[in-house]
């Protein structure tokens, strides 16, 4: 036991250039992820966007009173003007840089991770995604990596791999889904993912043998795959190689943003230094430069980890509140560390789509157009990795008309009318530049892929069939 603890503080020498280049990576993920938010973020939740923060911190504090700057941990408290807002991306890309460059790294990752925790807090429900989790704990954990990285510092980055995948895996068990059940789920998940582009549209015309090879492949990399994290080197070198061949096809079908880059970043932590480079006059300059990491703040970093994460792994796999440290794990997932991950474990079969129109006469209608939602059949689904337009995301949720999503949606509504600058920001069109209509409708579409041979004929790429106006029309389920 004693040589096992031992291990895990010694200095893992044999992952000095994996981590070098995780860093230089990350600062890359980083930037991208601040710019995204700094061209959406004013409308998303500024004073005059849809989810103004300014109204959810007075209402936390007139409810909590002092304890709302711990329940809401975010800088913004200090100011959540659209300025200070902007400002913060702005600042994230900097440092984002100074990251790549390698100038005040620590300091750099540190401020990055505050950071982007205080936009994630301030998004509200836009920025309350997986990935988001994913990007924060990653982020958390390279602080560590600065220096001469401890093998506890891998063991950490190898539990969030562990948690990523195997999470995922479980989850579409626990569902019960009836897509993933029988094997069906890639009949529909190229059609009826959030935001498709042209490789989802290419893939979804594969024979169907083909796509249940697929859901076989996501299974075994999601259920037996990640154990081999945790064995010999072999072992997790063929975990890397399956795990990044999975990722790569998810990209090449799917547009979600950064988290398959970052999933493919973590499985540097399976590959050690000598897949890279067998130079060790390399490694021995860094170990040599490098500074020690510290023991003991990693070992705390652990302690919080793993007492926030195997609670609430507990809870999702057993489906029942943790006997211990459930309050704890709650709390200290607002932070940003040790989430659990659980990505599609259900799958839609129809692909419902809002088309929001407004007229000054009810006779004649103009269509508000997105940058990248579905809406124009003849438009050819865009590839926009690592972005991800968060209005245009969270319209997917609508249709299925569950209590998180409507409350939201209606503001935006409201704010369309009103013709508020920030939010009509976020669109690629206002039909109404000078004045908002008088009247507002939402029409809801099934809408296809079509063929190959269909959309030749008709040059469109997707058909469609009105389902009625909206929210006057049944549930999308799930």
């Amino acid at each position: 036991m004693m040589g096992f603890i031992t291990k895990l503080l010694s200095p893992a020498e044999e992952y000095f250039l994996v981590s070098g280049i995780f860093l230089k990576a990350l600062a890359v993920i980083y930037f991208s992820a601040f710019l995204s938010l700094a061209v959406q973020i004013t409308g998303l939740v500024g004073p005059d966007g849809i989810l103004p923060l300014v109204d959810l911190q007075q209402n936390l504090y007139q409810y909590f009173g002092n304890d709302a700057f711990w329940r809401l941990p975010t800088l913004f408290w200090l100011n959540a003007s659209d300025a200070a807002l902007l400002a913060s991306t702005i600042t994230g890309c900097f440092f984002s840089v100074l990251l790549l460059l390698g100038i005040r790294q620590r300091l750099s990752l540190i401020i990055l991770f505050i950071l982007y925790l205080s936009l994630m807090t301030a998004g509200q429900i836009f920025l309350n995604f997986q990935w988001d989790y994913l990007l924060l704990e990653a982020g958390f954990l390279a602080i560590f990596l600065v220096g001469n990285p401890i093998h506890l510092t891998i063991l950490l980055f190898h539990w969030l791999l562990f948690r990523v995948r195997f999470l995922s895996g479980i989850s579409k068990i626990l569902s019960d889904d009836p897509a993933w059940r029988n094997w069906t789920t890639l009949n529909y998940y190229f059609e009826t993912q959030p935001l498709p582009h042209i490789g989802g549209w290419v893939a979804h015309q594969l024979p169907e043998k083909v796509l249940q090879a697929g859901v076989g492949f996501a299974f075994f990399s999601e259920l037996i795959v990640p154990f081999f994290i945790f064995l010999p080197r072999r072992f997790r070198l063929f975990a890397a190689a399956v795990t990044i061949t999975m990722q790569l096809l998810i990209i090449a079908t799917s547009n979600h943003n950064f988290v398959n880059i970052l999933t493919i970043l973590l499985c540097l932590f399976l590959i050690d230094d000598r897949v890279i480079s067998n130079s060790t006059a390399a490694v021995s300059a860094i170990k040599n430069s490098a500074k020690a990491s510290a023991k003991y703040s990693t070992i705390i970093a652990a302690l919080l980890i793993f007492s926030v994460s195997l609670p609430l792994m507990s809870e999702m796999i057993l489906q029942k509140p943790a006997a211990v440290l459930s309050d704890w794990s709650h709390t200290l997932r607002r932070f940003g560390i040790g989430n659990v991950y659980h990505v599609f474990p259900t799958m839609q079969t129809e692909r419902h789509e809002l088309i929001i129109q407004g007229s000054n006469d009810r006779k004649e209608w103009k269509t508000y157009q997105f940058h990248h939602k579905p809406g124009n059949l003849n438009q050819l689904p865009k590839f926009i990795v690592p972005h991800q337009p968060r209005l245009d995301w969270m319209i997917w949720f609508v249709p299925a008309q569950h209590n998180s999503s409507i409350p939201w949606f209606n503001r935006f509504m409201d704010a369309l009318s009103r013709g508020s600058p920030s939010v009509t920001g976020l669109l690629a069109e206002n039909p109404f530049p000078d004045q908002p209509p008088q009247f507002m409708r939402v029409l809801s579409y099934r809408y296809q892929f079509n063929s190959f041979e269909e959309a030749k004929k008709t040059g469109s790429f997707w058909r469609r069939a009105l389902i009625g106006e909206f929210p006057q029309v049944p549930p999308r389920i799930p």
